[in-house]
Order: C-alpha cells, then structure tokens, then sequence
C-alpha cells in the first residue's frame, strides 16, 4: 500500500517531505528522523519516531510546529482512535495532540539550534489488520512562513502472534472453540502444531477481548504473557521433507504400499522428490523398491 493512497491529493500538493528550506537571507531549516518512516506495530503498542529539527540561522526564531494526521479509508468513522503525542527534548509534559486536538504549537529556536522531539504513535486496542495512519508533521518560521519543512511517517497495525495454555491433550478442542467464537474479536489465524503439547498458537489484533473469549473455554489456561516473534515459530509454519531424519543405512518398516509390514535398509535417499530406495530383507532376490518417504518408519538407525 503507498503511504499516500489514502490522503486526499489536493492536501499533499502542498507537502514537500523531508525538504529542507533556505530562505532568502540564507536560513536553513530542515527534519530528519532517526529511524524507518514506515513501521507495523501491533495492537495497544507505541511506537516512537525519533526526529530533529534542524535550524540554522544567525538569528533566534519561533516556529511553527504542526501535525497533520491522515487515516486510511478503511478505518471510517468509527473506529477506534490512534494516539499521536509529542514530546519535546527537556520538556516533563507531552504535547497530546489527539487528546486535546490542538494540532499546532509555538517553539522558540537560538540561533543555530538543533531540538530533539519524540513523535509517539499508538495503535489502538480495537485496531484492524492493516489499518493505517499517516502523519505529516511541518515546522515553519513565524516570521518568514517560506522558511518551512515537512516530514511524513506512516503506521500500520498488525497482528499479534500469542500463545494460549491449555491442559495437555486438549490443544485441538480449545483451538476448535477458539475458532468458533474469534470471528468478532480479530482472531486471523490459529496454529495447533502436534509437537508443542499444551499450547495453541494464533494471530489477532484485539488482545484485550481475546483474553476474556481464553477466560471463557474449558481447559483453556490463559495466554501466555508477552507476544512472540513470527522467527520463534516459523519452523512450525514449514512443513518437514518426507525424507527427514533418514539417512542410508537405516532399517525401516513399510507402512503402507504393497510392501506394507516388511522390514528393508535404506539404500538411497532422493530429497528433491522426497523418494527413498530400499532393500527388502526377506526378499527371495534383492530388488531395489522406491517408495515415498511418509511410506517408512525408521526402526534403527544407522551406526
């Protein structure tokens, strides 16, 4: 999605980002952030864009500090309201913008001064998958309006990926009355792998009614406090190959085919077509047979 499909076109034509400005009598003022501009957090999460205000002037000035906030048009309105505050370097209280809806403030500048700001962005507790907001934030001279600069940033919520307890056994049925009762409260997906007893794995966004839906199923004990990162899980999401785990030389057991019952020595193993070629023990002449590698169960490794 770009960052401006959801800004009205004729209110971003005015809005040079991260262009800084030299005025007549050779004052700069500029905006960098510290810091990716376009950033995913999830839910009840903030996220802090740290950015300097640069002025260079032989002068002391006042500027001009706006913020400018524009939501995707998927959120419409009623949803849930993000929070966009700012806090100034040395300054003990937070500029609420949201909260107090005064979107502009004055900031005294020396001569040749840098100021430091903290741009803090909150995704909302009832936040959609997606759902985005943009913030354009413009520093100008009160004296000379021309002298002005712009940054944008962009915050996208994501899903949570968290982890429910439950009694050992029961993994299947509570991701099966999860998945019955999640459709209103954002649940995206849920995992129920079978080697991790006593937990089920899931992706939403709304936390907080998550919790109280957990609280509610029997042999459920709660989620697991703290989110995960998807790299803690990922070897989950893939699928083994068929031959992993068998190397030439095993004995296995065929548990299905024609062959099903009989014992044989693993004699190659074909990873790309996930194939092993075996030996059957009790063959009258040893023949060579390919089956596919979910076809055997490995009975002694090789020594």
């Amino acid at each position: 999605m770009s960052l401006i499909e959801d800004i009205k076109k004729d209110e971003l034509d005015t809005i040079e980002d991260d262009s800084p400005f030299k005025s007549a009598d050779s004052r700069v003022l500029n905006m960098i952030c510290d810091g990716d501009k376009q950033r995913s957090i999830t839910s009840g999460i903030t996220s802090d864009y740290n950015i300097k205000i640069i002025y260079d002037g032989s002068k002391p000035d006042t500027m001009k500090l706006s913020v400018n906030i524009f939501t995707s048009a998927s959120l419409g309105e009623h949803a849930a309201e993000w929070l966009i505050e700012v806090q100034q370097k040395g300054e003990k209280n937070p500029w609420e913008v949201t909260r107090t809806k005064i979107t502009d403030r004055e900031v005294k500048f020396q001569s040749n001064e840098t100021i430091d700001i903290v741009l803090k962005v909150t995704s909302p507790k009832g936040a959609r998958y997606g759902d985005t907001i943009n913030v354009a934030m413009m520093a100008a001279s009160v004296s000379d309006p021309a002298l002005n600069c712009t940054i944008q940033i962009a915050t996208t919520a994501k899903q949570s990926v968290l982890a429910i307890k439950t009694q050992i056994g029961h993994e299947k049925a509570v991701a099966d009355t999860l998945s019955a009762r999640g459709k209103d409260i954002g649940l995206l997906s849920i995992l129920c792998p079978a080697p991790l007893r006593g937990y089920v794995l899931l992706e939403a966004m709304n936390t907080d009614r998550l919790d109280e839906v957990v609280r509610g199923i029997k042999r459920a004990r709660g989620i697991v406090q703290g989110e995960m990162k998807i790299e803690e899980i990922e070897h989950y999401l893939t699928p083994k190959p068929l031959v992993s785990g068998i190397v030439e030389g095993d004995i296995v057991e065929l548990i299905a085919g024609p062959f099903k019952g009989e014992k044989a020595r693993v004699q190659n193993i074909d990873e790309p077509k996930e194939e092993i070629t075996v030996e059957l023990f009790e063959a009258l002449v040893p023949i060579p047979v390919t089956v596919k590698g979910d076809c055997v169960r490995v009975i002694e490794k090789e020594k």
